[in-house]
């Protein structure tokens, strides 16, 4: 895209309602932020964080699956990774609730500016590069946990494992309003299988009441050979009907917006403080606030019990806090507070 094109879209989003400096409504949309795992492998069912920060896999009996942050990435675009799935095991028919999908979920907090439920409910458009083996047509979808509200758009890959700029575009939701709160209100999913349950009826590119069965008419199958990957890269939704270049960001800005939701704990002999000569108690702050009230797994150290702080003023979405016996400690904990 000419910078010229650039500055129109931009200037035309603006009039929209949107563009400037956080435009991006997608948190870690360049994947560069991946705290569990950079690779996952035998991927077969589950709604489950694997690799990348902020990005669920979805994958029911649909094949098996690998899951890697890659750095094979679109030249010349700035970006340093993608998130890519290869198929291991293949499924070429499909039951008919069998699904593979990407999604991305987002707070109500984050998306108040769209102003939905109003006659200046604003659009969005979702752009990103893609990359596949199988070409065809593909299916992005918007769910709204507000009113059960969704809509469908469609892409097509046209040229096999090269990659392709896609741009989808979502009218606002006049009818219905975004709760202003920490829940989640809103799921981008990215369909890469789907069963004929999500594809008997007619793509629905209207805001509607959700049907599964026009969710994602016309998907192709990317699990029906082990030849077959796809992946993504540069991922943007923002306000407006003209995708604006990818808005590059400070990663220190990405992984405090990534640590709201998840924190991988990795302490330094984290020692708590006398209590009663025999049992110490310590606390453990977060890096940044959590977005609720986080759960906490995969602890190591020398502990009897732990569990997150509510008492005084330190807020259960700030810090953790462990009981154990003489010179107890933790090293390592999984903070979860994900949508």
């Amino acid at each position: 895209m000419s910078k010229a094109a650039e500055l129109a879209n931009l200037i035309g989003n603006i009039n929209a309602g949107g563009g400037g400096v956080g435009r991006n409504i997608v948190i870690n949309g360049n994947f560069a932020i991946a705290q569990r795992s950079t690779s996952v492998t035998g991927i077969t069912s589950g709604d489950t964080y694997h690799t990348v920060d902020r990005f669920m896999t979805r994958v029911t009996t649909a094949g098996t699956w690998t899951q890697t942050q890659s750095t094979d990435t679109p030249t010349g675009k700035g970006l340093s990774h993608s998130l890519k799935m290869a198929c291991t095991t293949a499924d070429s028919s499909l039951g008919a609730s069998d699904t593979v999908q990407i999604q991305h979920r987002i707070e109500g907090f984050n998306l108040q500016h769209l102003k939905y439920g109003t006659s200046d409910a604003l659009p969005l458009t979702i752009s990103f590069y893609v990359k596949a083996v199988k070409t065809g047509i593909n299916i992005v979808s918007l769910y709204m946990d507000d009113g059960n509200d969704a809509q469908s758009q469609s892409y097509t890959i046209n040229s096999s494992n090269t990659w392709e700029f896609k741009t989808v575009r979502f009218t606002g939701n006049t009818g219905q309003a975004i709760a202003n709160d920490n829940t989640r209100s809103m799921i981008i999913q990215f369909h890469l299988a789907s069963g004929s349950n999500f594809q008997s009826g007619t793509l629905g590119t209207s805001w509607a009441e959700q049907s599964t069965a026009n969710e994602a008419v016309g998907q192709v199958n990317h699990a029906d050979s082990t030849s077959n990957t796809w992946q993504i890269a540069g991922l943007q939704m923002e306000i407006g009907q003209n995708p604006t270049e990818f808005e590059h960001e400070p990663i220190t800005v990405t992984e405090n917006k990534c640590l709201r939701y998840f924190e991988n704990y990795r302490g330094v002999n984290t020692h708590g403080g006398d209590y009663n000569g025999s049992i110490f108690i310590g606390h453990i702050f977060y890096k940044v606030r959590k977005r609720t009230q986080a759960t906490l797994t995969g602890v190591s150290g020398n502990y009897s019990s732990l569990q997150t702080s509510s008492a005084g003023t330190l807020g259960n979405e700030d810090a953790m806090y462990f009981i154990a016996p003489s010179q107890g400690y933790v090293t390592q904990i999984k903070i979860d507070s994900e949508l």
